[in-house]
């Protein structure tokens, strides 16, 4: 059976899915309905669900399995699930949740084993021990939370896959460009993105949690750069850079980094980031595409479609 990603418009839709988010709304004539995202392993697709009532909004919520019929339509330029029939799965039909999860490719256990190898290539001796603590303290969590709740790496294990991809790209640019510090740039990519752990609520029906509205992962990370380097006793101005390439990875004010990139390390950083995030989003949209078509809109790359050529 093909994934609910891979179905084009027109095709009919009769299958387990999981709830991933449910929003409440109500029409502009003032009628109640809900706003269902729902996911199999080959990512999620938006749903509508009409005439709703309270009964709805206690059956249908996050995390919960359901059994959908109905058909994919184009909606402005974007699959959307048209429901025909929805109801709760059976315990008996034997669907768990981890056969509806999206998760990284590449086992996480190879995953790790991978990151494991750029870590031993830090020399500093200062910012291999920050970095050496994050890892373990929060090492269940770096091997199983996406690295979004949409976008990109939005699944499970999906920022352990952008942290070793990034580190892949990191060493071919510090191969081609050797004025770079390789501690900086392998530890900033490692370090960068581990405040999503506090900031999401975890790889099955992703939200931000309290403390990711409010604080956001980027201030949640540098707090915690500063509070292992006083428990190692630290106090390096490697603490301080650690904290601005974290500080600075999302490049612009705009784009909510409280600073933008002022030392070099920072500067490519961000740009890793964002190619690897954006090819992300490129690759697993064409992969969903024909030959000769174009993918649905991609609302992270100025909502544009991407043409797939027909050679290869």
């Amino acid at each position: 059976m093909k994934g609910i990603t891979q179905l084009q418009a027109g095709e009919p839709v009769d299958q387990f899915l999981l709830i991933k988010q449910a929003t409440k709304g109500v029409t502009t004539v003032g009628k109640p309905f809900m706003t269902l995202i729902l996911q199999d392993k080959s990512g999620d697709i938006e749903a509508k669900l009409w005439d709703t009532n309270e009964e709805h909004e206690q059956k249908y919520q996050a995390e919960v399995i359901v059994r959908v019929g109905g058909e994919i339509h184009d909606y402005r330029g974007k699959n959307q699930l048209r429901i025909k029939q929805i109801r709760v799965a059976k315990p008996e039909e034997g669907v768990q949740i981890h056969d509806l999860l999206p998760s990284s490719t590449t086992p996480k256990e190879q995953l790790f084993e991978e990151l494991t190898q750029f870590f031993f290539e830090i020399k500093n001796p200062n910012i291999s021990r920050i970095t050496r603590y994050m890892i373990k303290k929060y090492q269940p969590e770096i091997l199983v939370f996406p690295a979004a709740s949409k976008n990109h790496h939005d699944y499970a294990s999906g920022l352990l896959d952008h942290v070793v991809s990034m580190l892949r790209l990191g060493k071919a640019i510090c191969d081609l460009y050797p004025t770079l510090n390789k501690d900086l740039i392998y530890s900033g990519i490692i370090l960068h993105d581990i405040g999503k752990v506090k900031e999401l609520s975890g790889p099955i029906a992703t939200t931000y949690t309290i403390e990711g509205n409010l604080l956001g992962h980027i201030s949640i990370m540098v707090d915690e750069i500063g509070q292992a380097a006083k428990e190692l006793e630290i106090d390096g101005e490697e603490v301080t850079i650690l904290k601005h390439i974290v500080l600075s990875h999302h490049g612009k004010e705009e784009w909510g980094s409280p600073k933008k990139p002022m030392i070099q390390e920072a500067e490519i950083l961000h740009y890793i980031d964002n190619v690897d995030a954006k090819m992300n989003m490129l690759t697993r949209a064409l992969s969903k595409t024909k030959p000769g078509e174009f993918t649905e809109r991609l609302f992270a790359l100025d909502n544009r479609s991407f043409y797939k050529p027909t050679f290869e």
